[in-house]
């Protein structure tokens, strides 16, 4: 009797191991730059949720914001080397390496949601195969709210602009800064407040909620609500990481994606014009640009999207033939 009950536990442990790594769970880290009440903060919040409640928690995903993890810039390529699994960044942080990766900051070629979904769908195909080609997946892409100038004085043209420190984040913003006889800094979001707070930046395009996130209104009192254009920031995942998920969990963190890309849609498509209202509850004056400032930015943002062109060639062209057509 003994010696078939140990039998029997012998072969109740030898099945609980063999079932050991179907149950083992997989923990990955997901970087992302900006802070933890931030709408895409918010997102991968509910979007780790997601996943871990699809999977019965096999897959513990821990979002990391605020740049906590790592910085900004270096986010993309820690998920590229495998130093994290899967990460969120600002696409137009890469245009170096990729004129598509800046084509949703060409001034006023996209300044409304709605042409930013279809600028996003006809340039999805050409982000995916370039990402693909550096061992990267595309999850899910969320926009920011349309940019407008911050600056600590009146801006009533172009010419207004010359000789503020203009604060850059990416190869456009800082190519404005040249255009209008700025002095571009770069500055990611995450030390925006303290350059501001110091003096080393006084003007800057960027969102409501950037402005928001860095208490803009302590240092600059003007916004202008420019609807320049609107940035992404994609999640991306590594595609080994993702190869090594057992299939329904690559389903599960799938579907999760395409929630968190609708709901972030939504999130931000909500929330812009409260983050403009909270500038204006800090004192700052929000206003439309003047119709010489328009003219101006329209007449840089013809300049810079011909400049965005003959860096994108032949694929940059079908892509925006694509985006006119819809």
């Amino acid at each position: 009797m003994t010696y078939h009950r140990s039998l029997m536990l012998a072969a109740v442990a030898a099945l609980a191991l063999a079932a050991q790594p179907a149950t083992a769970q997989t923990k990955w880290n997901l970087p992302a730059a900006y802070p933890a009440d931030n709408p895409h903060s918010e997102n991968l919040a509910l979007f780790a949720k997601d996943v871990g409640d699809a999977t019965g928690g096999k897959l513990a995903i821990t979002v990391h914001p605020a740049a906590s993890l790592f910085k900004a810039p270096d986010i993309k390529r820690a998920v590229q080397t495998g130093q994290t699994q899967i990460g969120e960044v600002l696409m137009s942080l890469h245009e170096n390496e990729d004129p598509i990766f800046g084509i949703d900051v060409v001034p006023f070629l996209a300044s409304s949601f709605p042409e930013s979904q279809k600028l996003y769908l006809a340039s999805k195909p050409a982000v995916e195969k370039k990402l693909a080609a550096q061992g990267l997946m595309l999850l899910f892409v969320v926009p920011w709210a349309p940019q407008g100038i911050y600056a600590n004085k009146e801006i009533n043209s172009v010419a207004d602009m010359k000789g503020l420190k203009w604060r850059s984040y990416n190869v456009g913003t800082a190519k404005i800064g040249e255009l209008v006889g700025a002095q571009p800094v770069t500055v990611q979001a995450a030390e925006l407040a303290q350059a501001l707070a110091t003096g080393v930046v006084n003007s800057f395009i960027t969102s409501a909620a950037t402005g928001y996130d860095s208490k803009a209104w302590e240092s600059v009192k003007y916004f202008y609500d420019t609807k320049a254009w609107i940035p992404k920031n994609m999640t991306i995942v590594n595609k080994a990481a993702f190869d090594a998920l057992d299939k329904p969990t690559q389903d599960a963190v799938l579907k999760a994606a395409a929630t968190a890309e609708t709901r972030g849609w939504k999130m931000w498509q909500d929330k812009a014009g409260w983050y403009l209202d909270q500038l204006k509850s800090h004192g700052m004056n929000v206003l439309p640009p003047s119709p010489t400032l328009q003219a101006d930015l329209k007449k840089l943002g013809d300049t810079l999207t011909a400049d965005w062109l003959k860096k994108a060639g032949a694929d940059g062209e079908a892509v925006i033939a694509a985006y006119k057509k819809m």
